[in-house]
């Protein structure tokens, strides 16, 4: 098992995750987080940090293609360990659906 970033991340990247996870497994895109699944500890200690519950263990129905988009993207994106204010309008983007085919974004971010 592995814990995933799904969708409730993008535009919001609140970063609250990075800072507990204890072996740094988080990538920085443009508008959202990723975890490297292979070095995820299944931890779980970032699914309670989130605010914007984008954060899932890999064993629910469904996560399939975001197991996926994390393997990916956390090859490409830098490695992000210390937690930064979260976009402006985070708060606007929290809980709104369809966000992946509106903004997703495979750029990468800043990282540390």
């Amino acid at each position: 098992m592995t814990y995933v970033v799904t969708e409730a991340c993008i535009k919001c990247k609140f970063m609250d995750c990075v800072e507990v996870c204890p072996v740094d497994c988080f990538y920085e895109g443009e508008n959202m987080l990723v975890i490297n699944p292979s070095e995820c500890i299944d931890c779980g200690v970032c699914e309670p940090e989130c605010p914007a519950e984008a954060i899932l263990p890999d064993t629910e129905s469904g996560l399939e293609q975001w197991l996926e988009l994390n393997a990916k993207f956390s090859a490409d994106w830098p490695n992000i360990t210390v937690r930064r204010d979260p976009p402006a309008d985070a708060d606007e983007h929290k809980g709104e659906t369809g966000k992946f085919d509106k903004y997703f974004s495979a750029e990468p971010g800043e990282g540390d």
